[in-house]
């Protein structure tokens, strides 16, 4: 595996060698993981921020609804 080093300062890396200490993991896995969750959470929060813009423009919100509904006839599809 490729590595780079990255700076942080000193809280972080005593608070990053504690959680790692406390699960047994590797402070490279805690990191890993909590960068993880961060681009997870800015996904999720972008899409809420276009879907309140999507909310807010009404001829944009109707295309969306009516779109929708013509999906929603998809659902009673039976599988043969």
């Amino acid at each position: 595996m490729q590595s780079a080093t990255v700076r942080i300062s000193t809280t972080s890396h005593n608070l990053l060698k504690e959680l790692a200490a406390r699960s047994g993991e590797s402070m490279q896995v805690i990191l890993d993981r909590a960068i993880e969750q961060y681009r997870r959470q800015a996904f999720l929060q972008e899409a809420n921020q276009a879907y309140a813009a999507l909310r807010n423009n009404s001829e944009a919100w109707q295309a969306e609804l009516e779109e929708r509904e013509a999906w929603d006839v998809t659902l009673s599809d039976e599988w043969e």
